[in-house]
Formats: C-alpha cells, sequence, structure tokens
C-alpha cells in the first residue's frame, strides 16, 4: 500500500483547518469477469459540519471554471460514489448522472464493523484490521486509531480512526489512502456535487432511480429516436462517430449500449445492482 506526503500525521489534523482533504486511489473493475482494473483519484473532505466523498475529476473540472470564469468544463462521474453526509452519521446522500439528469438520493448505511487485534505496519503508521458485510460484499478495512475521524472512502465510516486501505474480498474494489491536505476554509462543492455544473441534483428514491436506469437501459437513445421519427427523411444522427442514417442503425446502436451496459453492471452495492433483461 503507497502512502504519500501525509503530513506528519497531523500534527496532525490541524485545530485551525476548516477542511480535512483525504485522496485516495480506488482501483475498481468495471467488469467483474474481467482482471482489468480502472484507477480514479477520489477526495474524502471532512469539516465541521459535514463528509463528502467525490472523484477529483469533479474538482479539477470546476477549478479550471472557476480560474477561467466559465462554466465550459464539465465532468461526468464513472464510478457511482458520490456521497455526502453530516459528520458522525450514517446518513448519506448519494448523488447519480443518469442520461441528461443528475439526481439525488438519501439511504441508512450503517456498518456492522468486526474489530480484530491484527495490525500491521504500512511506513510509520500501525493499522489495524477491521471486517464487514456491506452491499452483499464481504470487505477487510484497516484503520489508524491515531488520526481522529470515524470516516474513510464512500460510505465506510463508523470505525475509531481514519481508514487507510480497504477492498472486497474479490477485489472489485480497493482503496488506498495516497494523500493529505489541510484546507483554511471550508472547501465549496456546490457546483460540482451538489449540482452538476449548473445541473441541480433532483431529490428521488430508490425506486424512481431504478425506474431512471431502467427506462434508459430499455432506450438509451430516446432523444434521438424522437427526433429521428419527427423528420427521418432530413436528420442524420451521430452516435459515437457513427452516422445514423435509419431506425434499423438506431436499433442496432440501442443493442450495442445495452451490452455495454449488462457488461458494466458492477456497482459497490451489489444488493441494489438492477438486473438487466437481454
Amino acid at each position: 500500500m503507497k502512502i504519500l506526503n501525509l503530513i506528519c500525521l497531523f500534527i496532525i489534523v490541524s485545530l485551525s483547518a476548516q477542511t480535512h482533504r483525504f485522496i485516495y486511489e480506488l482501483q475498481l473493475k468495471m467488469d467483474s469477469t474481467e482482471s482489468d482494473y480502472q484507477k480514479f483519484n477520489m477526495i474524502l473532505d471532512i469539516n465541521s459540519k459535514d463528509v463528502k466523498f467525490y472523484g477529483r475529476n469533479l474538482l479539477i473540472a470546476d477549478s479550471l471554471n472557476k480560474k477561467f470564469g466559465n462554466m465550459n468544463n464539465k465532468h461526468v462521474d464513472m464510478t457511482g460514489q458520490i456521497v455526502k453526509r453530516k459528520i458522525n452519521t450514517f446518513d448519506n446522500e448519494n448523488f447519480i448522472n443518469i442520461k441528461f439528469g443528475y439526481y439525488s438520493f438519501k439511504t441508512h448505511d450503517k456498518i456492522a464493523w468486526n474489530i480484530s487485534n491484527e495490525t500491521k505496519k504500512v511506513q510509520n503508521y500501525t493499522l489495524q484490521k477491521a471486517t464487514a458485510t456491506f452491499g452483499d460484499r464481504n470487505w477487510t478495512a484497516w484503520f489508524n486509531k491515531e488520526i481522529p475521524f470515524n470516516e474513510g472512502p464512500f460510505k465506510f465510516s463508523g470505525l475509531p480512526g481514519l481508514v487507510f486501505e480497504i477492498y472486497d474480498t474479490k477485489r472489485n474494489f480497493i482503496y488506498n489512502l495516497v494523500k493529505s491536505q489541510e484546507l483554511a476554509n471550508i472547501y465549496p462543492t456546490e457546483d460540482f456535487l451538489e449540482s452538476n455544473f449548473a445541473n441541480k441534483a433532483i431529490p428521488i428514491n430508490e425506486k424512481q432511480k431504478q425506474k431512471l436506469l431502467l427506462e434508459f437501459y430499455n432506450d438509451p437513445f430516446s432523444f434521438e429516436r424522437t427526433n429521428f421519427n419527427k423528420n427521418n427523411s432530413n436528420l442524420n444522427i451521430n452516435i459515437g462517430g457513427k452516422e445514423i442514417r435509419s431506425i434499423d442503425e438506431l436499433n442496432a446502436q440501442v443493442k450495442s449500449m445495452q451490452e455495454i451496459i449488462r457488461k458494466y453492471n458492477n456497482p459497490v452495492e451489489i444488493d441494489k445492482a438492477i438486473h438487466y433483461k437481454n
């Protein structure tokens, strides 16, 4: 496990800092049947009120927009792991992109940890082992008691110390703490977390979320289909660089997209996975 730039571990947790930022490397398998990993840098921001977990690419796009005074830089999360919660609670607000919409839904995610006496040394830090079942996956976490945050990446909170490393037993998801920062202010996220670059999150529930995802799966190019049906004699549709000139070509693209959705249907919480039909 690599831990970089963990500033003297927090003389660590500076009392003057308003945001304690921890950066994790996330390795995940988009397709559980393959051996290849996608890698993402994820940010865990902790302040006196909130805990937020989101992709670093969202932060980069927002920083560029603020620097140049526009909203031209946008990013769509590919991990499905944007969450926000009040500190020291297990009530998460989850954020998700579904086609052109951006949505939020609430979940209660208390994890029953089994803390082991087993420890290991990583650089100068003593990490203690804990295990749990969450989202129908079995997890192993390594946390550090000396850092007084009962937090970790995504929804993995509730341990007596910061999570440095966590992975499921099949190693579909591997999180490693790689860096920390202390920010003087509470970092504003309203432009890219609570909203997705001017697209404010619409509150929904779990049932509505599943309905929206199924609707997208059943016809991922419904908008293009509507335009095609209005004037199919003159309309050329471009999907992924391919010109679509007939309804048969559009239907072929639908089938191709459905195959991709089924292939990459490997969420962290597999108990909430949608079972798409061929």
